[in-house]
Parts: structure tokens; C-alpha cells; sequence
């Protein structure tokens, strides 16, 4: 078990990626709390020791996509609907943004989570080869792929970076 002073230590570093990987997956903020306090309490009884801070990095966005991959997968989710999604609240972004965030988060999961690790995380495709245990060539691909998924759904070139 590991002390409250790792426990603190990692909760300042990786609580706000947990929480982004989270809602690009669940879209919900509840879930997203859920999975935040599960991620954390393995890593408080796990007794894996880091190498480094990537690693360690590492460990918790595998953990905490995991996490959303189960909760998604389980029977209460699959048949019940959200009250977000009863409620239609709208979110207060601007509507280029919404639109992006929106083709995004429709992306397929494979897509998705390269796209997350690779321009809001900033990992490089051989550190998310590392991640996500992929080969380095099969996330260019899958870049590539997803690149041209986001310009075909947004219309060409206009939000190229």
C-alpha cells in the first residue's frame, strides 16, 4: 500500500488527465468521478513500482482508459440513459469548437484515444506505441486515418493545425 504522501503527490500530477480522459470517454461527469476515485484507489493497493514519471504517467492513462472501457461495456450502462442526455443541456462553447469536439468524440475508440494522447497530451506516436502496447507504425496509421476522418467530417482543410 502506498503512502499518503505518494497518494497526494500523484493525485496533484495526474488528477486533471484522469479527469480529460475520463469525460472524452464517458461524456458524463459522475461516471468521470467514479473512474477518478477507482483509478486512484488501484494505484493506492498496487504495489508496481515506476521506473520513471512516464511510466508512472503511463500506468495511469492505461488504468484509467481501462476503467472507461469496462464501465462502458457493462450491462447498467448499456441499458440506461444519462441524465445529460434527457436533459439536452447545452454546453457553452463556441459552436467551431463544439462541432470539433463533437467529430471528435465520435470518432471510434481507437481513433480517439490517439488523437487525445497525441494533441492534448502531446506524446509522440512512439511514446503512445509504449502506452497503448501498439506498434509505432500502427499509430502513424492510425493518425493518419483519423486525420482524414476529422477533415472529411469537418469539411476539408479549414481547422488543419
Amino acid at each position: 500500500m502506498r503512502s499518503e504522501q505518494e497518494v497526494n503527490r500523484a493525485i496533484e500530477r495526474y488528477a486533471d488527465t484522469i479527469r480529460r480522459i475520463c469525460m472524452i470517454h464517458l461524456k458524463n461527469y459522475a461516471d468521470t468521478e467514479d473512474i477518478f476515485q477507482t483509478v486512484f484507489l488501484k494505484y493506492v493497493l498496487s504495489c508496481v513500482s515506476f521506473e520513471s514519471e512516464e511510466h508512472e504517467k503511463a500506468w495511469f492513462i492505461k488504468v484509467t482508459m481501462n476503467a472507461c472501457r469496462d464501465l462502458l461495456k457493462s450491462f447498467f450502462r448499456s441499458h440506461t440513459v444519462s441524465l445529460e442526455e434527457v436533459m439536452e443541456q447545452p454546453v457553452e462553447l463556441k459552436p467551431d469548437h463544439r462541432e470539433v469536439l463533437e467529430v471528435v468524440l465520435a470518432l471510434p475508440e481507437k481513433y480517439k484515444n490517439v488523437v487525445y494522447l497525441h494533441y492534448f497530451e502531446g506524446y509522440t506516436a512512439s511514446q503512445i506505441s509504449h502506452i497503448l502496447n501498439k506498434n509505432v507504425n500502427t499509430i502513424y496509421t492510425l493518425l493518419t486515418r483519423s486525420k482524414a476522418m476529422l477533415r472529411e467530417k469537418l469539411g476539408g482543410d479549414a481547422y488543419e493545425r
